[in-house]
């Protein structure tokens, strides 16, 4: 069964003569626990693809629907439950809060959702990421590959089944990007979770499952990675 299915999905910004098409008719399905990569120039629209995704923003026209849901079909209020406890952010700035050290950010979703969070998953997530002695740490304490996998911690605390990453090694080193690319690779493969990285990087990107680019709003799907 595929988790995500997006059918026709377009994006327009304005109106008229000054209306922009930010994604034209855009079609995919990924199954469950697959690792894509969205590949495409700056403004090529593959973050307004992963906006569309996450419910960040609302398409023109199209459907989204995750795990069966059509998520643009539910209320406000259900939406942003539904947001919070199926789908898992991470970007490129890391957004930490700063009063909180590393494993109080980790868990910050699961308390926003009224929830206790659960110490063997706290500690088991803490091992993955290695993070176990940087658990009281504050972010500013932390290098900025411990911050991003911090990040990456507080996206896998809920168990999501999509996790979205928007150029998550973007202010990394090749050595701590290559570390966070095999993170996600192992939170994929280990929690069956599927995840969708937006990555300009294409050497990178020869590490998902599958590649999409994004060129002018338009998707072409390469498969395995074509390089």
């Amino acid at each position: 069964m595929n988790l995500l299915e997006v059918r026709a999905v377009c994006k327009t910004y304005g109106t008229g003569e000054t209306a922009v098409a930010a994604l034209e008719n855009v079609s995919f399905s990924i199954p469950k626990g697959q690792f894509i990569a969205v590949v495409g120039e700056s403004g090529s629209g593959k973050s307004t693809l992963l906006n569309m995704i996450g419910a960040l923003d609302t398409p023109t026209s199209g459907k989204v629907l995750i795990d069966g849901n059509d998520i643009f079909r539910m209320t406000d209020e259900k939406l942003t439950i539904f947001r919070r406890r199926n789908i898992g952010f991470v970007f490129q700035a890391f957004n930490l809060i700063p009063e909180l050290n590393v494993e109080q950010n980790i868990t910050f979703p699961v308390l926003l959702d009224y929830k206790k969070p659960n110490q063997s998953d706290v500690e088991e997530i803490l091992t993955v990421l290695s993070l176990q002695d940087r658990r009281h740490h504050l972010p500013r304490q932390l290098s900025g590959g411990q911050q991003q996998r911090a990040a990456i911690g507080r996206a896998l605390i809920t168990r999501p089944m999509l996790i979205l990453a928007d150029e998550p090694t973007g202010n990394l080193d090749s050595q701590n990007s290559s570390e966070v690319i095999a993170l996600l690779k192992t939170a994929s493969k280990r929690y069956q979770q599927t995840i969708i990285m937006i990555t300009h990087n294409r050497s990178l990107a020869s590490a998902a499952d599958r590649v999409l680019q994004v060129s002018d709003g338009v998707l072409t799907d390469l498969g395995g990675y074509a390089g």
